[in-house]
């Protein structure tokens, strides 16, 4: 896992932005877009955000 990878371009956030929060307690979507503003622009990476945080927190 590329950490430094941009997971949401709009935004500019990485897949290490996105594991930070998780490891803060951000649980959900909404949890860790209010965190990080990933997902929050057009949209097209929700799915991608939501199968990492999956994969983070299993």
């Amino acid at each position: 896992m590329d950490l430094e990878e941009i997971i949401c371009p709009c935004t500019n956030t990485t897949r290490g932005m996105i594991k930070d929060a998780v490891d803060a307690g951000a649980a959900t979507l909404e949890e860790v877009q209010e965190a990080t503003g990933a997902g929050t622009v057009c949209g097209a990476c929700v799915d991608e955000i939501e199968q990492f945080i999956r994969e983070l927190i299993s």
